[in-house]
């Protein structure tokens, strides 16, 4: 499998939006960009935020979608036309309301799980098939639909966001191996958990 080009982080972009549960993919990519003194600037004609940093001895480029998240997919496919990147070469970066806070996971392909930043890229692209990496967020609880929204726009608790800064820490472990197309091994050392001793 090829390696990456592209890391694109979702969220919804505004001050007010800085620190909540929706914008973890934000929280992943500013957190790259500091570590590789990568700086974003405003890409108005790909509808985002870009810079284009080296990582892992790859030129890569960082999407931020500056469109809200349910018209993520407009700034995404703008971006995969304009730089010419296959979206296998592509990893999302995106909070999931399935995974308790704490848990990251990598996926390839598949559904949207409801996710209104990847439902939206998928209409734009056509498919799933491009790389995903879903930091959990928790969920208020079943049966209460009406919660999701205030719930993925609010800010976690302190120890929910220790946990989500602690996710997207391990998530950089095997980042590496994910740039250099090594996905399955990636895949494995994220999702084994290590032993305690």
């Amino acid at each position: 499998m090829s390696g990456l080009r592209l890391i694109v982080g979702l969220g919804n972009p505004g001050a007010e939006h800085l620190r909540t549960r929706h914008n973890a993919g934000f929280w992943f990519v500013d957190a790259l960009a500091r570590q590789v003194d990568g700086r974003f600037g405003v890409e108005s004609k790909l509808r985002g935020e870009t810079a284009k940093v080296h990582y892992a001895g790859t030129s890569l480029w960082l999407l931020k979608p500056t469109t809200y998240m349910n018209a993520s997919g407009q700034s995404v496919g703008a971006a995969l036309r304009y730089w010419k990147i296959e979206p296998e070469e592509m990893l999302v970066v995106h909070d999931d309301l399935d995974l308790p806070p704490g848990a990251a996971r990598l996926k390839f392909d598949g559904g949207h799980g409801g996710q209104n930043g990847l439902r939206d890229i998928f209409a734009h692209v056509g498919h799933g098939r491009f790389h995903r990496l879903r930091i959990g967020i928790g969920h208020p609880g079943p049966g209460n639909r009406d919660r999701v929204t205030p719930w993925v726009l609010g800010r976690p608790s302190a120890a929910d966001e220790a946990a989500i800064l602690d996710a997207i820490g391990r998530a950089f472990d095997v980042l590496p191996m994910v740039v250099e197309g090594e996905f399955e091994k990636a895949m494995h050392r994220l999702h084994t958990p290590e032993d305690k001793d």
